[in-house]
């Protein structure tokens, strides 16, 4: 696979999944405009999460039957109309269901991250994966540093304005740059569904499904939350000032930006199980939120490190072991995403709103010992998976 087209896909991931998550810092501005309770905010970003499971559940899939270039480019095009209507909402209503169709065709990331699998040969498809997925990374924090930019500057709308043009450029380029993709012929969309449900009969995808499920709710119990401590006593930190503790996230998820080149030299298991370890301990220093700004640095370089490794492995374990399903696959293994996603950024505020970010920390370091404890529940083989390196097999156990 080209390095052109390796960057084109992780700009698509970027643009993308920023659709979903440029809302986090400016939780406390649209709720200001539209009269949303602090108790209700994590709805603003739990409509996305929601939206997001549907596509992948209907929509990611058919990249196992259609040309995914063009189907990339209509999900981009699909996004932009969505995030228009966000920007001109008037009432909460209204947000919600444009939040929730920009998170349906928002998963053009997975559309993106499964053509990236299937562009790539075998001893490359880990590193691709890395390259690729960390734009997933750079479009969830870095989003946060335009948005709480753009929103001190221009308020909240503008964000989504400036996110509309960019979604119909990149549609352009896509449809322009990317080489057509093959189309199944003999296969029905209902046997790609009958496909994806019997993933659930697989210990393998089970427990990197549940993995990945604890791992985002522990990501979005911070990143839905942390906003809210810092706008607060003593730091009253402004919207562009908080999205700063994006470019802390950014650090250390591109500092795991080889845990592809890990998983295609066989060492997913290992790595996994560390970086749930670290994840866990990042929140010791998330929890001094209260009195200490480097603290916070500290826990969001190594939380957004540990998130990334952890979940770039995944995504070469499953992709390795289903090379003639990716869309399917990697559409099964998002929807624990997304629902742990969307439970992190709902309790988190509501824990914030009831007992302050201290509980919220104890939150976020619970989820994550709860994907250390189904990492632990799985050293049980699963079988030999082929190898993504010649001339060697790999087992993940």
């Amino acid at each position: 696979m080209t390095h052109g087209r390796r960057l084109l896909l992780a700009t698509v991931c970027t643009v993308a999944v920023a659709t979903i998550y440029v809302a986090q810092p400016v939780l406390g501005q649209i709720g200001r405009d539209l009269g949303i309770p602090d108790s209700d905010l994590g709805w603003i970003v739990a409509a996305g999460q929601i939206g997001y499971v549907v596509g992948l559940a209907v929509v990611v899939p058919l990249g196992d039957l259609l040309d995914r270039r063009r189907l990339i480019a209509a999900q981009l095009l699909l996004a932009a109309i969505s995030t228009l209507v966000v920007a001109f909402s008037s009432t909460s209503w209204m947000l919600l269901i444009g939040l929730a169709a920009m998170g349906l065709f928002a998963v053009a990331v997975q559309s993106a991250v499964a053509f990236a699998a299937d562009l790539s040969t075998p001893n490359e498809r880990g590193r691709t994966l890395g390259s690729v997925t960390s734009g997933v990374i750079i479009g969830i924090l870095g989003a946060r540093v335009a948005a709480g930019v753009l929103a001190d500057l221009y308020g909240w709308r503008s964000v989504y304005l400036v996110l509309v043009l960019l979604l119909v450029a990149l549609s352009i380029v896509v449809i322009t740059c990317l080489p057509p993709d093959r189309v199944a012929v003999g296969t029905r969309y209902r046997d790609v569904w009958r496909s994806l449900g019997g993933l659930v009969r697989e210990p393998l995808f089970l427990s990197r499904g549940f993995i990945a499920f604890f791992l985002f709710a522990s990501f979005g119990a911070l990143w839905s939350g942390l906003a809210l401590p810092l706008a607060a006593d003593p730091w009253r930190l402004s919207t562009g000032e908080i999205g700063l503790f994006g470019i802390a996230g950014l650090a250390g998820a591109i500092g795991a930006a080889r845990a592809g080149r890990w998983a295609d030299a066989g060492r997913a298991r290992p790595v996994t199980g560390g970086a749930l370890a670290l994840l866990a301990v990042s929140w010791f220093a998330l929890g001094q939120a209260g009195w200490s700004l480097w603290w916070v640095v500290i826990g969001v370089v190594v939380l957004d490190f540990a998130v990334q490794a952890v979940h770039v492995s995944n995504q070469s374990l499953l992709t390795a072991a289903h090379p003639d399903r990716t869309s399917s696959t990697i559409a099964g293994y998002m929807i624990f995403y997304s629902l742990g996603s969307g439970l992190g950024a709902t309790t988190t505020t509501a824990m914030y709103s009831a007992l302050g970010w201290t509980a919220s920390a104890v939150l976020g370091a619970v989820f994550a010992l709860c994907g250390l404890l189904v990492w632990g529940l799985g050293r049980r083989p699963f079988g030999p998976r082929a190898s993504t390196m010649p001339g060697h097999r790999v087992r993940e156990y």
